[in-house]
């Protein structure tokens, strides 16, 4: 796997190598550094991001598709250009209603993402 590293000012997304997640779901870690990471996750039709919490706060910005994105005991449908928030320890999940790509940025970094 292709990751990037801290200390990269400049990344380039044809740089960096997809990771295959299994069930239509593949990531890209684009950045990070000790205090925030951000990644590109790409989800097929029908592709679940299963319901799950961490300490991390997260937002993330609907690149392409429709998602129906579920926060706590709330659920909405985003499509391109919306961004949702989730708070630390949240449960939260999303359903992918016409394929596309979330971009998930994280604070502090994701850990468990770069130590697979």
């Amino acid at each position: 796997m292709n990751l990037t590293t801290k200390g990269n000012q400049f990344i380039q997304d044809e740089s960096i190598t997809w990771e295959d997640l299994g069930a239509g779901l593949k990531r890209k870690m684009m950045a990070y550094d000790d205090n925030l990471m951000m990644v590109k996750v790409s989800f097929e039709k029908g592709g679940i991001g299963a319901l799950h919490s961490h300490y991390h706060t997260q937002m993330s910005y609907v690149e392409s598709g429709a998602f129906e994105i579920t926060i706590g005991d709330k659920k909405e449908i985003l499509k391109k250009g919306d961004v949702y928030h989730i708070p630390p320890d949240i449960p939260h999940g999303a359903l992918c209603l016409e394929a596309g790509i979330l971009i998930d940025i994280f604070t502090p970094l994701r850990e468990d993402f770069i130590t697979r």
